[in-house]
């Protein structure tokens, strides 16, 4: 095995036979104790966390970074195919193969000749394809939307899937007309002082500004992070401007801090 990890002009194929043999020393005889020990399960937060940090390089615009947190992110799939390949269910190349296979088989409009004109056409023959592939008609046309994905991006991906088969809006204002519906409601849940009343109706409030989202194009789960990662500048701006004055957050009143913060958005748009 070769002593340095990145060799110049060194082809793709051969960079990842490479990094296979890199991982099967780690795990193998005299490798890593600590890779050695890892699990299926113990992988699976690693594996998370590293998705998301391929999505803040990608949101920084960070070419360098990407480039690493996407390696990080093959480390996952190559560290579980491996523990896989070790219990004699299958390798990495097994994985590959299957992924290449289904590519082809899902887009026979690049491989058949087949003719689909629209990106909304292809997407309605991929999951005709694929649920040919399962051998039987699914139950639901939500089935398949993973339950661990975040709550945003899940209501997203579920209102997504029954608009595929016409359950739908056909108007943004009756879209936002719905949000006002939810919206009045979960004012009257709070008055009436009904904390599940209140809990199941902001749920639904939710449910309706993510429809809203998607209704316009746009990820739920990313408007919000992007509000959130505005606050949380805006609030740091606020800490440095009182650090100066050798003060704290907690050393103002709610008025003093909001002229702060106003100030902080000014600056900002400037």
């Amino acid at each position: 095995m070769s002593s340095e990890p990145d060799v110049p002009g060194r082809t793709p194929g051969a960079a990842i036979e490479e990094l296979l043999r890199v991982m099967a020393r780690l795990r193998g005889p005299g490798g890593c104790p600590w890779d050695a020990r890892q699990t299926l399960e113990t992988l699976k937060p690693f594996l998370i966390e590293e998705t998301y940090e391929v999505l803040d390089a990608i949101e920084a615009d960070d070419r360098d970074e990407h480039r690493e947190e996407l390696g990080d992110l093959l480390l996952q799939v190559v560290f579980q195919a491996r523990l896989r390949e070790e219990e004699g269910a299958f390798a990495f190349g097994d994985v590959v193969e299957t992924l290449i296979a289904k590519l082809v088989r899902r887009h026979p409009h690049v491989f058949q000749g087949a003719e689909v004109r629209t990106p909304d056409a292809v997407l309605k023959r991929w999951e005709a394809i694929k649920a040919s592939e399962k051998g039987e008609t699914p139950r639901s046309v939500l089935a398949g939307v993973p339950r661990q994905l975040p709550a945003l991006q899940r209501a997203q991906q579920v209102q997504g899937r029954a608009a595929r088969v016409g359950f739908d809006w056909t108007e943004t204002r009756d879209v936002a007309a719905k949000v006002e519906e939810e919206w009045a409601e979960t004012r009257a849940a709070l008055d009436k002082g009904d904390p599940k009343a209140f809990e199941e109706e902001i749920g639904d409030l939710l449910f309706a500004i993510v429809n809203l989202c998607r209704f316009q194009g746009i990820q739920a789960e990313q408007a919000l992070d992007r509000a959130t990662g505005k606050f949380i500048r805006r609030f740091q701006a606020i800490e440095e401007r009182l650090r100066a004055r050798g003060q704290a957050p907690q050393d103002l009143s709610l008025a003093e801090l909001d002229a702060l913060w106003e100030a902080a958005k000014r600056e900002e748009r400037a």
